[in-house]
């Protein structure tokens, strides 16, 4: 199940999917040097990115037969860091399954289980 996964970007990034159904989906991430930023820190463009990913494949798991999504808007609140070398956890849940957007929280917390940034996203789920 987790195979429909393979998003090019997400295996660029080293994200690892351990968990999905139609209201969580989780993955992890080691914060490897070419995804941080000064200070050896992870980069926000990397934390953005994990929670655009983990929150599109919770997308993916609601969508009707034969259509699509895309991120339409997207809010990130960041409260810590995480040091290269460590793994990060996101997880996706749901605010709202509609028909056509949807709109998913992910958390990204660090090894210590601090939480490192919020993200809430809006995903237009496209009919083929």
């Amino acid at each position: 199940m987790l195979q429909i996964y393979e998003m090019p970007l997400a295996r660029m990034m080293g994200v690892t999917f351990t968990h999905a159904d139609p209201d969580r989906v989780t993955a992890t991430m080691v914060v490897r040097p070419d995804l941080c930023t000064l200070f050896e820190r992870i980069h926000g463009g990397t934390v953005m990115a994990l929670a655009d990913s983990v929150g599109a494949a919770a997308t993916i798991i609601n969508l009707p037969k034969g259509a699509t999504t895309t991120t339409i808007e997207s809010k990130t609140n960041f409260t810590a860091s995480a040091k290269q070398g460590t793994t990060v956890t996101a997880e996706a849940t749901p605010v709202h399954k509609g028909g056509r957007t949807q709109v998913w929280t992910t958390r990204i917390t660090n090894e210590e289980g601090r939480l490192i940034a919020q993200v809430t996203q809006t995903q237009l789920v496209m009919e083929s």
